[in-house]
Order: structure tokens, then C-alpha cells, then sequence
């Protein structure tokens, strides 16, 4: 009997903070997509043509991110597979066909996002051809694919950690140098609209910052960061999940909200800075070459973490839908493809950029709407279904994302 009862004692009396760390990871690795180049395009846009009216959209959609994630989470850990694969099991074919269509749109649409992102940023700090800066994104995230492959998730974790803190430090820095208006701020956290172009602009935001994709690939990170989750350990390791979620959605809503601060503060009314390249140039302007590198090191680290996680989530979504497995980098070189077409098409960049966020925007309901539900069902979850609370702050934010949604429409085709 003491034999057998020594590795739970061990459990319980392990040095609270390694075991902790131990735990943290997938919602780091999740959070990158909540700071990807759609989110500069969409943040910075708003912040040089309406100031800090939409502060609010990014505040709100934060908090959304929040509880969407740790369902996501939750949801792997309690029932030990992912949102897809529980999806595969409750869809006909027709349906299943019909909702991975709409995944893998909006999985391209993300990947779009985020080549075009690392290529703008290597044209920024090098002068490489959009084209060229397109190709080399697409082949630094096969590296870091690669890496997963080879040395594990841990590792693959680590290296976007490194990342997402690059650029963190590329963007903040921004708001340090230009501090952005205390009571304009503020202002800007009443939830208004000022036309049209404002709820594009809001439902852009909140495409990128409630991404669908991360939803999807958050259930499959935190199962194959903690594996099979034994009874007696579940209520630990959701502790542990509600810290790792806060912790990094937290980091990203900072990053976030900075850049809007910033081109509300120091890039407002500068021709051009509704455009990634011209918001640089005013940033050289205003603020100086330490800046400006800065920011294009930020945009550079961005696309390249956040469309390897892009590639990852597309590849859960399809293996979790369909039982077909392509290799990681496999499907990476394929769905370079459309990005490279439009760098090669001379489409606009920023402009193809905020047009990819309401793309995604749009596909937020379908999985928002089966999390919910799933993570409702006390057959599935056990004791660790969500609570009445939980399941009205979940039904207020779908509400919200599928009026914005249905306002963007209206809007869109009445002029």
C-alpha cells in the first residue's frame, strides 16, 4: 500500500510553481493567432481613420477570447478528444462535408494573413519583392513545422513563445514612445459606430481577434500538451488551464490594444497610415528608425509564428473532420499557394489583409456555437459542464458576434 500510494504523495507535494509551469503552453501557442499581420492591418486601420472610437470592439472581443479559449481547452482535457473529432462523431456526411468546407476557408483565409504579413515586414526591413518575402515566410514556418515534427510539441511551444514575445516588445514599444490620450481612451470604451466603414472595420477586429481557427487547434494543443488526463488530476490541470488562458490572452489584448493606441495617437490624420507600409513610414517619421525597426520586427515575428500555427490548426481541422491526415508540411506547401498567387497578383496588402478578418469573422459562429453546446452537455463534460453563468456569458457573445455579422451584411449591400 505504501509502495502504491508514493507517486500521488510525490504529485501533491511537487514544488507547486515547476508543476505549474509544467502545465502552462497551448494557450500561448493559441494566442499567437490573436496578434497575427490581420490583426496589424485591422487595429492599425481603425486606429488612423477613427482614433479610438473602436477601442471598445478590441476590450470586448478580449474578454470573448478569454472564455472562448478556455472552452476549448476545457473541452479536450474533459472529454480527451478535439472540438473537430467530436464533431466528425455527431455530423452525417453532408454535413461534415458542408462544415469542413467552411473551416478550411476560413483557414485559408488566415494563412493569407499571415504570409502576406511576413512578407510585408521582410519588404520593410529589407526591401525584399513581396513575392520573394512571401516564398521565404512560407519556407520559415516549414522550419518551425519541422520542428514539431522532429523534437515535439514542448519544443515547438518554446519557439513561439520566442516569437510572440518578439512581438510583444516590437508593438508595445510603440505606445511607451507615443503615449496614447487618457481621456480620448477612455471615450473610446462606449460601444458605438460612426457609419459603414466602422462596423467592417469592427467586425474586422473582431475576426482577428476572436479567430476560429485558434478555437479549433486550442482543444488539439492542450491534449497533446497534457495527453489522457486522469479524473483525479482534471480539476488541476483546468486550474492550470484558467491561468494559461487568462496569462496569454491578457499578453495579446495588450499587444492588441497598443496597436490601435498607437495609430490613434501618433499616426491619426497621416495620409497613408491606413496601409502597413505607411504606418511604418509614419512611425519612422514620428518616432524615430528604433521604432520603426520595431515594428517591422514585431509584423515579421508575427506572420512567421502565427502562420506555422495556421498550418497546424488547418491540419487538425481536416484529420479531426475527415480521418485524412496530411503531413504538416505538406499541407504547409499547399496552402502557400493562394497567398503567393495574390503577392504575385499585386493585390493590395492591407487592403487583402482586413478583407481576410471578415472572412473569418464570419466562420467565428460555426464554432463558436458547437463549443458551446459540447461544453453544455453533461453527458460529455461530468461534473465539468459549464455553469449557468458560463453558458450565458458564452450565449451573449454569440449573439453579439452574429448581429455584427448580420449589421456588416445590411450595411455592405444597402450602401
Amino acid at each position: 500500500m505504501t509502495t502504491d500510494a508514493r507517486p500521488a504523495e510525490q504529485e501533491n507535494t511537487r514544488t507547486p510553481r515547476s508543476g505549474l509551469l509544467r502545465l502552462l503552453g497551448p494557450a500561448f501557442v493559441a494566442a499567437v493567432a490573436y496578434v497575427d499581420p490581420g490583426n496589424v492591418a485591422a487595429n492599425l486601420t481603425a486606429g488612423a481613420r477613427y482614433g479610438y472610437l473602436l477601442l471598445w470592439v478590441l476590450v470586448a472581443a478580449n474578454a470573448m477570447a478569454v472564455l472562448v479559449q478556455y472552452l476549448s481547452a476545457k473541452l479536450s482535457v474533459v472529454s480527451g478528444s478535439t472540438l473537430p473529432e467530436l464533431l466528425r462523431e455527431r455530423l452525417g456526411t453532408p454535413a461534415r462535408l458542408a462544415y469542413w468546407g467552411q473551416a478550411e476557408l476560413v483557414a485559408i483565409a488566415t494563412d493569407l494573413a499571415e504570409v502576406i504579413g511576413g512578407a510585408v515586414a521582410l519588404h520593410l526591413l529589407f526591401g525584399t519583392p513581396l513575392l520573394a518575402g512571401g516564398v521565404i515566410t512560407g519556407a520559415a514556418s516549414l522550419l518551425l513545422l519541422a520542428l514539431h515534427n522532429r523534437a515535439g510539441v514542448r519544443w515547438f511551444e518554446a519557439a513561439v513563445v520566442a516569437l510572440l514575445l518578439v512581438v510583444v516588445a516590437g508593438f508595445v514599444s510603440g505606445v511607451v514612445l507615443a503615449p496614447p490620450d487618457a481621456a480620448e481612451a477612455a471615450a473610446g470604451l462606449v460601444p458605438r459606430f460612426a457609419g459603414a466603414d466602422t462596423v467592417l472595420l469592427a467586425a474586422s477586429m473582431l475576426g482577428a481577434t476572436v479567430m476560429p481557427h485558434a478555437i479549433y487547434l486550442h482543444s488539439a494543443m492542450a491534449r497533446d500538451h497534457h495527453g489522457d488526463v486522469a479524473a483525479d488530476r482534471t480539476r488541476r490541470v483546468l486550474r492550470a488551464t484558467r491561468l494559461d488562458v487568462v496569462g496569454a490572452l491578457v499578453l495579446a489584448g495588450v499587444v492588441n490594444i497598443s496597436m490601435l493606441l498607437l495609430a490613434a495617437s501618433a499616426l491619426r490624420g497621416v495620409a497613408g497610415t491606413d496601409t502597413l507600409e505607411g504606418a511604418h513610414a509614419a512611425v519612422l517619421d514620428h518616432l524615430g528608425t528604433g521604432a520603426a525597426l520595431l515594428f517591422a520586427i514585431g509584423l515579421l515575428a508575427s506572420g512567421l509564428a502565427s502562420t506555422s500555427v495556421g498550418a497546424y490548426a488547418g491540419s487538425v481541422i481536416m484529420q479531426g473532420l475527415l480521418r485524412v491526415h496530411v503531413p504538416l508540411l505538406t499541407r504547409r506547401a499547399i496552402t502557400l499557394i493562394p497567398a503567393l498567387v495574390c503577392l504575385g497578383a499585386g493585390v493590395d496588402p492591407t487592403r487583402a489583409l482586413v478583407v481576410s478578418q471578415v472572412v473569418l469573422s464570419f466562420g467565428i459562429p460555426f464554432a463558436l456555437v458547437p463549443l458551446v453546446r459540447l461544453t453544455s452537455d453533461r453527458a460529455l463534460m461530468g461534473e465539468h459542464v459549464n455553469r449557468t453563468g458560463t453558458r450565458v456569458a458564452a450565449g451573449v457573445a454569440v449573439t453579439l458576434v452574429v448581429a455584427l455579422n448580420a449589421a456588416l451584411l445590411y450595411l455592405t449591400f444597402t450602401g
